[in-house]
């Protein structure tokens, strides 16, 4: 067993369940590295993603940082919409480079997120946070777009909520880690479905181990201490640096 890849899910697990994430994208960006099979990749980070994201998603129901009226019409259409994501067969270098780049645009969104939120309430953008309709498309349409990659659809999710100010960031966080945990239950079903479903018990349960503990530790701190600004920093920071290494590993 690599000690060196525990402590890796480890950390990713710590920093992402504190902003509500489950780490898969980083997940993928560090088992790209290693000599696994390609099929198994997408097996671990969905895994790990329900592990650190059932934790969070308790801790953060118990403090009351969930609105469940807003949050439901986001999951319902993802669902199914992950499960069909999940059957697209994509080549590896495609997968890897789709993310990446993903990822990468997702964090500079984040990062002049209160320049866009200017121009977001100049356009009303209470018509989109509060439209059901409006919130089962954008929960649909990303849950497709993770069930094709093998990720939960939150660090997606996130950022376009925070734009829009769809709620406080700790709600957001809190609705990020339901919508990772149902999608992730989908990506590996619609994986599944497909005979694409890959497992490595010991390596498994030993990573299942480490993002448990991690996680735990990271959704407390989230709910107890962490600010709503430094919540969207550090996310900002983590999504940047995994689509930047998933790019540069399959680009340069």
């Amino acid at each position: 067993m690599d000690y060196e890849l525990i402590l890796f899910f480890f950390i990713i697990s710590f920093l992402y369940a504190s902003v509500g994430f489950g780490g898969g994208s980083s997940y993928l960006a560090v088992l790209s590295l290693y000599s696994f099979e390609y099929r198994l990749l997408r097996t671990i980070a969905l895994v790990c993603n329900l592990i650190v994201v059932s934790g969070g998603t308790y801790l953060f129901a118990k403090k009351g940082h969930i609105n469940w009226k807003k949050t439901l019409p986001l999951v319902l259409l993802s669902v199914p919409l992950a499960f069909i994501g999940a059957k697209i067969p994509f080549r590896q270098n495609t997968f890897f480079i789709l993310l990446g780049a993903t990822l990468v645009l997702t964090a500079v969104v984040m990062l002049f997120e209160k320049y866009l939120k200017r121009i977001s309430e100049s356009k009303s953008p209470s018509k989109l946070k509060d439209n059901v309709f409006a919130n089962g498309a954008l929960g649909g349409t990303i849950g497709l777009l993770a069930g094709s990659v093998g990720i939960g659809g939150g660090i997606f999710l996130s950022p376009l909520l925070h734009i829009i100010h769809w709620d406080k960031a700790k709600t957001i966080a809190g609705t990020a880690s339901i919508f990772i945990l149902a999608n992730s239950i989908s990506g590996l079903a619609g994986q599944l479905s497909e005979g694409n479903l890959s497992f490595d018990f010991e390596l498994i349960l030993y990573l299942g181990l480490s993002v448990l503990i991690g996680g735990q530790l990271g959704s407390r701190l989230s709910v107890f201490k962490l600010s709503q600004e430094r919540v969207k920093m550090l996310t900002a920071l983590l999504v940047l640096f995994a689509g930047a290494r998933l790019l540069w590993k399959y680009l340069v």
